[in-house]
């Protein structure tokens, strides 16, 4: 009992080290690429709700949405590097440099931790017009440039439905069409024919029958969606990215601050009630370090490359 009781003290001397060599001074601003009420909102409130209490210090959810993310990253571009600004989302720096709009991609940050998890966007339709992949598939050979699809100019979902299209061998008829609520109205009004979603938000209108889901592109089908089918089930090979939301902070930022993140979500995850908060809004937890993260920004921005300079030969 005496070794294990000093054991659990070495733990905790450790632990409380860790989070001593650094913390926030004052309130820190989560910049986030979005507005509020969708996936990257509610998970970065999950994650202030949960490091305010392990920590003591507050955090505040920032919403910067448009221009595809780079108005939120500019704003954490121009911060100080000491900790208390850093930018929360997933993949848009580097589709926003691939598509033209910005001339930096994640290498003009200092990666932190990945936090959670969301399934590649699925792509909808309204079952009042098409029933399946199968029927919308014709229906947009049939009427080539026709069919709109929404999506944001220069953002995640756009290489998805240029990818999609090459695949599916058709063409559709791209419109920027705003928010996710706006793009949700278009589908429900009849005015757009598909839409790429996160899950969170469309999960509602999937189970009143109101939407119904061609198929997520990812390898293989992820329990938070089980019930929805990948393309490649159907017969189109199409694996896009998932959204891996990480922070992002400016470059100079110091490595104890990195540290201090990386330690917080780690504790945050052994948390179940943090697990428990993170599911409900649809996402899954889902922890890297920073090293581990920054591989996967160039992974991921090596596809995003990699898809333009293919649609564009």
């Amino acid at each position: 009992m005496k070794k294990a009781l000093l054991a659990l003290l070495a733990v905790l001397v450790v632990t409380s080290c860790a989070f001593a060599e650094w913390k926030p001074s004052t309130t820190v601003s989560i910049i986030v690429p979005a507005g509020a009420g969708g996936n990257t909102d509610l998970s970065a409130r999950v994650f202030a709700q949960y490091a305010k209490e392990l920590s003591g210090c507050d955090f505040i959810v920032v919403n910067a949405n448009g221009a595809a993310g780079s108005i939120a990253a500019d704003q954490v571009l121009a911060s100080a590097p000491d900790g208390h600004t850093f930018l929360y989302g997933h993949n848009l720096v580097n589709v926003a440099n691939v598509a033209g709009i910005t001339d930096y991609n994640y290498t003009a940050f200092k990666l932190g931790p990945t936090f959670a998890k969301d399934p590649a966007q699925q792509l909808y339709v309204n079952p009042k017009k098409y029933k399946n992949l199968d029927e919308f598939i014709k229906a947009a050979k049939e009427k080539p440039g026709e069919l709109v699809a929404c999506t944001e100019v220069g953002a995640y979902t756009y290489y998805e439905i240029l990818k999609f299209q090459e695949l599916a061998g058709i063409q559709l008829d791209l419109v920027d069409y705003g928010s996710n609520s706006d793009k949700i109205v278009g589908m429900l009004s009849g005015q757009v024919d598909m839409m790429p979603g996160a899950y969170i938000n469309c999960k509602d209108y999937l189970a009143s029958g109101q939407f119904v889901a061609l198929g997520v592109p990812s390898a293989e089908r992820y329990e938070l969606i089980k019930d929805i089918p990948t393309f490649k089930e159907q017969g189109i090979d199409l694996v896009y990215p998932d959204c891996d939301f990480s922070f992002y902070f400016p470059k100079d930022t110091p490595d104890e601050v990195i540290a201090w993140y990386e330690n917080i979500v780690q504790e945050m995850e052994k948390n179940p009630e943090c697990l428990e908060a993170i599911k409900k809004v649809e996402m899954m937890p889902y922890y890297l370090s920073a090293a581990d993260s920054e591989k996967h920004d160039a992974e991921y921005f090596n596809t995003f490359k990699t898809i333009a300079d293919q649609l564009a030969n």
